[in-house]
């Protein structure tokens, strides 16, 4: 029984674990960045041409960046990849990079 167990667990995390809200990046636009609040909207594109949305167009979020650093690089406009984490309800900005 506890064999089974451990065996249904660690199927259960490496589920988790490749699932893709956690190894993929994201793509989509920036279209905002206030740089003395430290924070990013990025328009999010769709990938692929499954369902064929009109325009393309995924949600506006806006995320608040893990290091400020990171806003440097970019601007309005840009299309960039980028990955975030929810902390406490608001999505923090962990990975940016200009395509």
């Amino acid at each position: 029984m506890g064999t089974a167990k451990f065996i249904l667990a660690g199927a259960a995390a490496v589920t988790m674990l490749s699932s893709s809200a956690f190894a993929d990046d994201m793509t989509g636009m920036v279209t905002r960045i206030d740089r003395l609040n430290n924070t990013i909207s990025i328009q999010q594109t769709q990938k692929g041409t499954v369902g064929g949305s009109a325009g393309g167009a995924g949600a506006l979020q806006q995320f608040k960046a893990k290091d400020a650093a990171m806003l440097d690089a970019v601007h309005a406009g840009d299309r960039v990849t980028y990955t975030a984490t929810d902390t406490d309800g608001a999505g923090t900005l962990t990975k940016l990079q200009k395509q």
